[in-house]
């Protein structure tokens, strides 16, 4: 199995390798946008995270490599396509799993920034003061239309058309290919500020999109195009988000209590043990979306969360969510508070993958 996971170095792109390489054995050409180290600072976690990644999978034999760079410029598509003619041959399956704040359009050149904004009105809610730890009230005014459309730029669909039209173009995509991309929808709390927001027009966006490629897929290759629908997780995307830190912190409370709370590499393993894998057919929703976040929307999941966030204030805070451990799950993605790592050691920071 041959695997292009576009936005490979951090949360579900980075989960979704590992997943397709120890469960498949799967080769694996992985995009990702980071920083090496140099001689005045250490390089960014994801950097790490995929020297880490080649490091054991080369350790256990398994073929990986790896680009880094821009994934949504035309320079990027034309050297993954040479390193797949070279190493790989036709694709199987395209992850697609980018989450980025700006893309440069490779045709217009015009430079479209991403906006956390909600659409038509103001938000109001709470949300988290991270540096304050307290909880604190928040208003978000709405995205003007230029901001819309910019978001939609980065964050839709178009890019992932253009990446199929490039291996389609180079007779890279192999008979049945899968495509899969991500995307949330969470409870109604978050819905003002992303569902109904600017991302939320983003991913409608992306999900017409696969849809069509869905049926040019089926008709040119008896392939498939899909979406699946993840659950809430830390990153640093999310971190970003107002109200997002709170709900997570009162989510994974209730759901560590329940004994069903996944981790990105949960969901995943889960995504292409019962979904994706060899063979398997996916289990699709009326809107043809893989839902991984079932769990996450379980009823008696969200009527604890939405009672929990109702009376949740600043004297309360620790009690009715585990916020420790959302800032603990939030450094452990820089490399900081992770368990067995003697921090007062050594290491060589100038690593290559």
């Amino acid at each position: 199995m041959n695997a292009l996971v576009i936005g490979a170095s951090t949360g579900y792109g980075l989960a979704s390798r590992i997943a397709l390489t120890w469960a498949y054995g799967a080769k694996t050409l992985g995009l990702l946008y980071e920083r090496p180290a140099d001689a005045r600072r250490t390089a960014t976690a994801g950097y790490y995270n995929t020297v880490a990644f080649h490091q054991q999978a080369a350790a256990d034999g398994f073929f990986a490599d790896s680009l880094n760079g821009d994934a949504f410029s035309d320079e990027m598509k034309a050297e993954a396509i040479t390193r797949l003619k070279s190493n790989f041959g036709k694709i199987d399956i395209l992850v697609y799993s980018i989450a980025a704040p700006r893309r440069i359009h490779p045709t217009t050149g015009v430079s479209h920034q991403s906006e956390l904004k909600p659409i038509g009105a103001p938000y109001t809610g709470k949300t988290v003061d991270l540096n304050r730890e307290v909880i604190a009230p928040v208003t978000i005014e709405p995205a003007n239309e230029q901001e819309i459309t910019d978001t939609i730029a980065v964050m839709g669909g178009e890019d992932l058309e253009m990446w199929i039209d490039a291996l389609a173009d180079a007779e890279l995509l192999a008979p049945e290919v899968t495509v899969v991309a991500y995307t949330y929808i969470g409870s109604s709390l978050t819905w003002s500020i992303y569902r109904d927001g600017t991302i939320g027009r983003a991913k409608d966006d992306l999900k017409a999109r696969v849809d069509a490629l869905d049926e040019r897929l089926a008709d040119q290759l008896g392939g498939n195009a899909y979406i699946s629908v993840n659950k809430a997780v830390v990153t640093q995307a999310s971190a970003a988000i107002p109200v997002v830190p709170l709900y997570v912190s009162i989510l994974y409370d209730v759901m560590n209590a329940k004994g069903i709370n996944e981790a990105p590499i949960g969901q995943m393993r889960r995504l292409f043990s019962e979904h994706l894998g060899p063979g398997l057919q996916p289990q699709l929703d009326s809107d043809r979306y893989i839902r991984l976040d079932d769990r996450e929307l379980q009823p008696e999941v969200t009527d604890a969360v939405t009672e929990r966030w109702e009376r949740i204030d600043t004297d309360n805070f620790h009690e009715l969510s585990n916020y420790a451990g959302f800032r603990r799950n939030f450094r452990n993605l820089f490399g900081f508070e992770v368990e067995g790592v003697d921090y007062d050691e050594a290491v060589e920071t100038e690593l290559v993958f």
